[in-house]
């Protein structure tokens, strides 16, 4: 018998030290933490300044030089990881990994040295991570908070209550691109830091009355930037909590009397924060006067904090991905009865096949079963195709939680379900996800089709036999031949598995 219930979820145990890897276009950073009982202790912080954004080029492609500075970054972070185990390290990367060109080859160099995968996250998925950072330094409350967070190549802002992000967004300024795009040659002017703060404000001005309206109560900000700014305006006692609307202006009326980025002699300023300083203030000039904001608090958590205890939540049964699947199941009216009855008989296929098919990695039975939860998810644009348009939904939709490389593989799961089976497509998944992905696609495909008639009555119950690449069916006495229309899908199938380098034997 095939179908059985089964959970969804993974509850997997996390190891006691764990390490979160931020690989922003300004900086990469690296934090080990003890965990236990809900709580974290940060035991070691690494960080260098690799400026990443500086290197890539209008092709997307890395600057050699620059490419070879992060790699020899990563080289020594990844002695401090020496013997952690899978699954205790997660290494996300940002804005410029989101651009770089696929064709590449520095992603799966950077994973080599680093010794662990690296998932290159989404804008508004990096906004999520750095509010959950911040929310966990803050104190609970019940006041709306907005948060900013500038990096080198994107500036993320939020508005949460308590842990909930409720709006997030990520904007393209950062201090490195503003820097090179107006301080390129060295020179800060009235002219150029107003073209700047323009720019940054052209930047705002479409999501401005969106962020207005949510009538946020404080405003916190995060990371390297904004840090910096603080630092600066209390040493030099313009500011001695956070950030003022008063200070930031004062600080950019002394970048524009000093004139250049080399004389810049600021109380608290970094030597290496220097040639990005300029930028970094610009932008956040431009959010201060675009969302009406008089002062900013600091907080020391970000996006490698939010990482960990992302990482916290999965290991206790806690998965925004759940949350996700819920909602878009909701949201696009899918039959749900019928999705549960699809994902159970997936996940027991699955089952009988995890140790010859070499699927024993849980976060393959979690992809199978929101693909099988959402495999009709394109219905609500279309039935005809719908396969297609539901693949589109999910390579494109902001789905909280999930990285770039496991959109773009429940996307071509919910592709394939049906029809015409997406070799193409599976093969050029990232990470050589391409021999999982194509098993998946082959169980997630028989699943629909033994549920084509969407009863919950006279289920057909079939054993599985396999050997390799060769599987074999076999319903009880009789039922195939009570039971035409089901027999002739399956002789369809057969062919098209058959492009799949799968033999379908049934009877």
């Amino acid at each position: 018998m095939i179908e059985e219930p089964v959970q969804d979820a993974v509850e997997t145990m996390l190891p006691e030290v764990v390490a979160a890897v931020d690989l922003g276009s300004n900086s990469f950073h690296m934090i080990v933490a003890r965990i236990g009982n809900g709580h974290m202790q940060v035991t070691d912080r690494l960080k260098e300044m690799v400026r990443l954004g500086e290197g890539l080029g209008e092709d997307k492609q890395l600057d050699p030089q620059v490419a070879e500075r992060a790699l020899a970054c990563l080289e020594r972070f990844g002695q401090r990881l020496r013997g952690f185990p899978p699954g205790s390290v997660r290494a996300v990367g940002t804005n410029t990994l989101r651009q770089i060109a696929p064709e590449s080859d520095f992603l799966p160099l950077a994973e080599a040295k680093l010794g662990h995968p690296i998932e290159v996250i989404a804008g508004r998925e990096e906004a999520r991570l750095i509010y959950l950072g911040v929310a966990h330094d803050l104190a609970a409350g019940t006041e709306r908070r907005l948060v900013v967070d500038i990096g080198g190549g994107s500036t993320e802002i939020i508005v949460g209550l308590g842990f909930s992000p409720r709006l997030r967004e990520s904007l393209h300024m950062g201090c490195v691109s503003m820097s090179r795009r107006h301080f390129a040659d060295g020179r800060i002017t009235a002219r150029t830091m107003e073209k700047a703060e323009l720019t940054g404000a052209l930047e705002v001005r479409p999501v401005r009355e969106l962020f207005r309206r949510t009538g946020w109560q404080t405003a916190v900000g995060s990371s390297g930037t904004i840090k910096s700014i603080a630092a600066v305006v209390a040493a030099e006692g313009w500011c001695e909590d956070g950030i003022s609307a008063t200070a930031l202006l004062r600080l950019r009326d002394v970048l524009v009397e000093t004139g250049r980025i080399s004389a810049l002699a600021l109380k608290g300023l970094a030597e290496e924060r220097k040639p990005v300083f300029a930028g970094g203030v610009a932008v956040l000039r431009s959010v201060f006067e675009t969302l009406g904001i008089q002062h900013l608090q600091v907080s020391e958590y970000a996006l490698r904090e939010g990482l960990i205890y992302e990482m916290m939540g999965r290991s206790q049964h806690v998965d925004v991905r759940e949350r996700t699947v819920e909602t878009l199941g909701r949201h696009f009216q899918i039959d749900q009865d019928h999705a549960q009855r699809v994902r159970a008989t997936a996940l027991a296929l699955l089952r009988r096949l995890t140790a010859p098919w070499s699927l024993q990695d849980p976060s393959h039975g979690l992809m199978l079963a929101w693909a099988a939860r959402l495999h009709e998810i394109g219905v609500m644009v279309a039935h005809s195709q719908h396969q297609k348009h539901g693949a589109y939904l999910l390579r494109n939709a902001d789905l909280a939680g999930f990285t770039r490389p496991e959109q773009m593989l429940l996307a071509a799961l919910v592709l394939g379900h049906r029809r015409k089976f997406p070799v193409q497509e599976l093969a050029a998944l990232p990470h050589g996800g391409g021999e999982a992905a194509r098993r998946l696609c082959v169980i997630l495909r028989l699943a629909v089709l033994l549920h084509r008639g969407r009863s919950s009555e006279n289920k057909p119950n079939p054993t599985l036999a396999t050997d390799g690449d060769n599987l074999a069916l076999s319903f009880p006495d009789d039922w195939l031949a009570d039971h035409p229309l089901t027999r002739l899908e399956l002789e369809e199938e057969a062919e098209r598995l058959a492009s799949a380098g799968i033999r379908l034997e049934f009877g």
